[in-house]
């Protein structure tokens, strides 16, 4: 039998296991397999990716979007994929937030693509406008504020005279799944650092 300072972090650990999410990640993306490879669907290929790495399971149908929970970054995290298509993915963060209490300011971070970098590059930030983003969009104006953390995956900017929703619902081609996807690598790397509490150290070695 263990003394009883030993008793006391077997206890505190069971507590955080069982106890409410303290950190809430979204993977944005469109749901339905005509969009699974495409450069929209980032989020949701990050979200592929932690599950596969880390045997976090993302099926669970709540809040308008599939969910799942897992110790992650030595904190009890709610990982959530918006099933609501894009332009709607803040009813789901919403419902998140609103049932679990939890601040978006200071507890969430959302990972979704960006155009304005290129395949390959990650941008973290701590707050910012949407960028033109629908998604981000629909988050800010659903949660008041944008203000929340989160990680810009890169997938290139349309050639001039292309269609915008062209090229975001297009397939990522096969010049870019190789810096596209090491790029998801280190964007895990980034988000267990964030979850931790430790955004700065991740700003400092991925951004760029």
């Amino acid at each position: 039998m263990g003394n009883i300072f030993d008793i006391f972090k077997s206890i505190e650990k069971s507590e955080v296991k069982t106890g409410a999410p303290e950190r809430l990640v979204v993977f944005l993306g469109n749901p339905g397999k005509e969009y699974e490879r495409t450069r929209h669907n980032a989020g949701f290929m990050l979200s592929e990716y932690l599950s596969e790495k880390r045997g976090v399971k993302i099926d669970r149908a709540r809040f308008k979007a599939l969910t799942g929970e897992a110790m992650y970054g030595g904190v009890k995290t709610l990982f959530i994929k918006p099933q609501t298509y894009m332009n709607n993915s803040g009813e789901a963060v919403k419902e998140a937030l609103s049932f679990y209490k939890m601040d978006a300011e200071t507890q969430m971070i959302v990972v979704y693509d960006d155009i304005y970098l290129d395949p390959g590059k990650l941008r973290i930030r701590e707050k910012g406008t949407d960028g033109g983003h629908n998604g981000i969009k629909s988050i800010i104006y659903h949660t008041g504020t944008d203000v929340f953390q989160r990680i810009r995956v890169g997938v290139g900017t349309p050639p001039k005279g292309y269609s915008m929703p062209d090229w975001v619902l297009g397939v990522i081609p096969e010049k870019d799944r190789e810096p596209f996807f090491e790029s998801l690598e280190r964007a895990e790397e980034a988000l267990t650092l964030m979850v931790g509490g430790k955004i700065n150290e991740a700003m400092n070695k991925y951004n760029g």
